[in-house]
This record gives structure tokens, C-alpha cells and sequence, in this order.
């Protein structure tokens, strides 16, 4: 399936900083609340928040609000979705051809 520019240009900016590719690797460990993520690289929250919301948008990622049985907040857990980045030539030739 070819994309379209605008995917090219989304998946592009989503991987293109190095936060983003350290959230991917910690998520591809397992699922995560975003304070552990935060206390992991030493980010604020809304830091991560930004990032995640970017990997999110590229679908590199999707979260999940819950309650926790022993706390009456919800929380959001992030975890890693099946990925594959590809751009070939047909790509170009469909935007730019």
C-alpha cells in the first residue's frame, strides 16, 4: 500500500527525535503508565506526554485508560502496536510522479 504524503511527513517527524525512539524501545519491553516513563528518562510528564502523543498520532503506539484497583485515579498506559517503516519509490512516484 503506497502513503500518502502527509503519512510520510507524520511517520517521518514521529521518529526523527531521540526521545521518540527511546520511548519506542522502552515501550517494546512492555506496556507502561507515563510516570514510570517520565521517572525513566528523567522528563517532566507533559514532556512525555507531547512525545507519546506524536508516536501515538504516527500509530507507533496506542493507550489505554484504566482504574487501578488499589487507587480510584485513572491512569493511562502506553504499549507498543506491530510496526514497519517502509518508503519506497512507488511511494514518491504516486506523490510526486
Amino acid at each position: 500500500m503506497t502513503k500518502t504524503l502527509q503519512q510520510i511527513i507524520t511517520i517521518g517527524e514521529a521518529i526523527s527525535h531521540p526521545v521518540r525512539l527511546k520511548l519506542l524501545y522502552l515501550l517494546s519491553e512492555r506496556e507502561r503508565y507515563i510516570y514510570d516513563l517520565s521517572k525513566e528518562l528523567d522528563l517532566s510528564r507533559q514532556v512525555i506526554q507531547l512525545h507519546l502523543k506524536r508516536l501515538e498520532k504516527a500509530g507507533f503506539v496506542e493507550s489505554d485508560l484504566r482504574l487501578e484497583d488499589n487507587d480510584n485515579r485513572a491512569k493511562k498506559f502506553y504499549k507498543l502496536k506491530e510496526f514497519d517503516v517502509e518508503m519506497g519509490i512507488d511511494d514518491l512516484n504516486k506523490i510526486f510522479g
